[in-house]
Formats: C-alpha cells, structure tokens, sequence
C-alpha cells in the first residue's frame, strides 16, 4: 500500500485546474512520485548545483560525444542554435519541486474531475475507432489509454513549454543527476536525427518529458510509434501516434487481457487490513472466500490484491495483476495507478 507520502508537483494542480494558466507555463504531469516517461525519478533534498565546468564548454562536449555516436552536424547545429547559458529557470523548477503530504481522498480530489471525464469523453467519442484499432493491435483495454492521456496532459491541454533540448543541458550540466539527463539529452538528439520533430518544435516539461503523454526521451525511444504512418513519431500533435504509444507501452510493460485495472470494491464485516497491499497477492477465488465481492465476469484463478489508499475506513480497490503494475511502470504510485483507471472507465464507460 503506497505511504501517504507522496510527491504532487506543480503540473498536477495546475491539470486539476485544467485552465489556470496557458500551456507554455506547465512542467510535464509529474503525479505521485513520476518516473520515466512522465518524469525523472523522485529527487533527493535540494543540493548546491556542482556544474560541470562553463556551461559553454560543457555544450562542446555534449556535442563531440554525440557527433561520435553518429549524430549529424546539421541536427546539432539545429538544436543548440541559441542555446549559450543555462536556463536558470529549469533549474530552479528542478530544485524547488514541492512535496505535500496527500491523503488518497485529497490527490483524487486534485487529480480526478468532472471537467478532465468530460473532455476525455468528448476525445474518446471522437477517436473511437482510432482506439478500437489500436487496443486490437496491442490487446489493450480503452480505459488505461484514456486515463493516462488525461492525467498526463488533459488531453493535450497541457504538454509544457520549455525547449527540451535546452532544459536538459541546464540538468545535466547542473550536476545534481548529471549522468541520467546527459543520456536524456543524447537520446533527444537521436530522436531529433530520426526527423520525428523539428529541434525547435521540442517542446516539453522543465525535466524533459515531451508530448501529449509525456515522454522522457529514453521511452520515447523505447515506445514511440508511427501509429499514422507518415514516417514519424509525433507525440505532439499526432493523435495516431500518442494513443498508439501509450497503448504500446502498457502493452511491453506487461499489460495481460481480458481483466482491467481494478475495480472498487466493498470491504467484508471483519475484513484484515493487515492482508491488503501491492503485494499480497491472491487468487479472486480466494479474496471471494474472504466476501470481497466482483463485479462482471472475473476469473476465479485470476491473481489480485485489496489496495486500502486511506486505510480500513476510506475507499477500497481489488486490483488485477498484472495490469495494475503495467500502469504502476508508467509511474510507480498506486495513487496514479488508481487514478488512470478511475478515470479512464468514466470516460469510457466500463
């Protein structure tokens, strides 16, 4: 069961919002302690920066490196074309993620709205066919794909405004995880080379991760697709290409049909909460022997786990391995996890 403490940055509020500010002024979605693709991994306390020599010289070594990995001339000239100090902003971001203490009934409070179900119902109408053929594909469900596009950028709304190329040699020029952001910025610089965006049309959250459904760009690598064909992986405008991704992703992060995510349930008179958790997993057949109660047609030999986010007394989940850890690689929180599946079964209606 995720601690109650956990990370809800800047981007997640403004996203309950929804319209608070414009685009250009919104980091990536980073929920619940974001990991690659929506985010770097949870940072340690704030450290004095420990740049790496001038900031100027640094860009030349990024450079010779990449140019020996087969980067083009043309391609680096194009991304760091006005790039000649860090951005001291991004760097302040970086530092000054702020960190609450969330109870499960505040984060879905913040996170999940009426306002983010509708828009995404009003996407879902629209791509329907687009997400059938998709979750044929990757033997995907609808409502996962839905819940995380909403959750990562409103649908669009919000995907940042920062040049990625620029925020990353600000953090790995920085210092304070300098070897994870130099191999962000080297695999931006391939994805730049690939001709899947302009280098002045990357544009992301301060952190680096890109698009509608914000990938870092290690995963964009790893799970970008050209859904549309057209010779290139947008996750910026393409809606082909996002639904595609998110679907591909959950799909090589284990994704298993028929079950779904989850599903709220009922706790028995007398349940234990001490048997609940991620981890303690059972078969459906064996939490049914307890009195949890399913809804639908749920394999008894179906493996799952009573997730109690606020405790015995607050809500309670039965979720299905190994779909619910599918979403959890998107970002390693159940709170996110509980709320792509909320969400995506209000917008889809499952």
């Amino acid at each position: 069961m995720l601690p109650r403490r956990t990370l809800l940055t800047a981007p997640a509020l403004a996203l309950a919002a929804c319209a608070a500010s414009p685009p250009q002024a919104q980091p990536a979605a980073q929920v619940a302690a974001a990991t690659p693709p929506a985010a770097p991994p949870p940072s340690p306390a704030p450290t004095p920066s420990r740049p790496q020599g001038s900031f100027p010289s640094y860009i030349e070594g990024v450079k010779a490196e990449a140019a020996r990995s087969g980067i083009k001339p043309a391609t680096l000239q194009a991304a760091f074309r006005g790039i000649a100090q860090p951005n001291n902003r991004v760097i302040e971001l970086d530092r000054r993620q702020p960190e609450f203490t969330l109870t499960w009934e505040q984060y879905r409070g913040k996170v999940i709205s009426d306002a983010r179900i509708a828009r995404g119902r009003e996407f879902y109408a629209r791509h329907r066919a687009l997400v059938a053929d998709v979750c044929a594909k990757y033997r995907m469900h609808p409502g996962p794909i839905m819940g995380i596009w909403g959750l990562e950028s409103h649908y669009g709304q919000f995907t940042g405004g920062f040049n990625v190329i620029e925020a990353l040699s600000t953090l790995a020029w920085e210092g304070r995880r300098a070897a994870f952001f130099r191999t962000q910025l080297l695999n931006a610089l391939k994805i730049i080379d690939a001709g899947d965006i302009p280098a002045e049309k990357m544009l992301g959250s301060y952190a680096g991760a890109m698009g509608q459904c914000q990938f870092m760009p290690d995963s964009f690598l790893r799970f970008a697709v050209d859904q549309d064909g057209d010779g290139h992986r947008d996750l910026w405008n393409s809606v082909p290409d996002i639904v595609g991704s998110i679907a591909n992703y959950l799909s090589k992060s284990g994704w298993t049909p028929p079950l779904g995510w989850g599903q709220q349930i009922t706790l028995p008179s007398g349940f234990d909460p001490s048997i609940a958790g991620r981890d303690n997993r059972r078969p459906v057949s064996e939490w049914a022997r307890l009195g949890i109660r399913t809804r639908g047609q749920v394999p008894g030999d179906a493996q799952a786990a009573v997730i109690l986010p606020d405790g015995a007394r607050g809500q309670a989940f039965l979720v299905f391995q190994p779909n619910f850890q599918a979403i959890r690689r998107y970002n390693p929180s159940d709170f996110y996890a509980l709320a792509v599946g909320i969400i995506g079964d209000g917008v889809t209606g499952t």
